[in-house]
């Protein structure tokens, strides 16, 4: 018996892939849309999903969510059971100096996604990996949803916390069911290399100081 149809953005990236193996091994089928950007070392994203290249339950789209064509290659109405929404321009810093780039890809590619979602006969329950950036400087830990109003204080919050806002635009208006998880310090292997984690690790293998700010 085949398992569920879902629909996997950003399946190439560190967190997309582990669920990526995960559903696979549960035995879903998944299409993955990836535009296997340069943010960092593309061939890390290829080489995390070439143990799946060729496997009868794996479909890889090569492009960009923020592209309607790529959408309007896939027929909502084929059977999907959920939309696993990872894709994201990632890293806080980075955002500072390019907001729009951010902008574009997190929240208006994300609402290109949600449009998607609600454009066949019935609504595909969405699932948006968001993060703890939202919180900015608003809340004392320990975090919590119910805590007071979110304020960001970089770009990529912004886009994050506008992105949700938009998730539940859809709800209202179209009866979207959407679940949202505000990442924290994500961990473990195939982390982006870019992360503290990771560079910590790296420079201690190498017997390197450890820069802090």
């Amino acid at each position: 018996m085949a398992g569920r149809r879902l629909l996997l953005t950003g399946g190439a990236g560190f967190i997309g892939s582990h669920l990526l193996d995960a559903l696979l091994a549960a035995g879903d089928q998944v299409t993955v849309i990836d535009n296997f950007n340069s943010y960092y070392d593309p061939a890390i994203k290829r080489s995390n999903l070439s143990r799946h290249l060729g496997g009868s339950a794996f479909e890889l789209i090569e492009g960009d969510v923020c592209d309607p064509t790529v959408w309007e290659s896939l027929d909502p109405d084929e059977g999907w059971r959920g939309i696993l929404h990872i894709a994201a321009r990632a890293g806080v810093r980075p955002s500072i100096e390019q907001p729009a780039l951010y902008w574009q890809t997190n929240v208006e590619g994300t609402e290109t996604a949600l449009s998607w979602a609600c454009s066949g006969h019935s609504t595909i329950p969405f699932l948006f990996a968001s993060s703890s950036s939202v919180y900015g400087d608003s809340n004392i830990p320990p975090y919590a949803e119910s805590a007071a109003h979110p304020a960001p204080v970089s770009p990529y919050g912004e886009t994050k916390l506008a992105a949700e806002r938009l998730l539940e635009t859809y709800r209202l208006e179209h009866g979207l069911p959407y679940v949202v998880l505000r990442f924290f310090t994500v961990y473990g292997p195939r982390q982006r290399p870019d992360l503290a984690i990771h560079k910590f690790a790296r420079l201690m293998d190498l017997g390197e100081p450890i820069p802090v700010f």
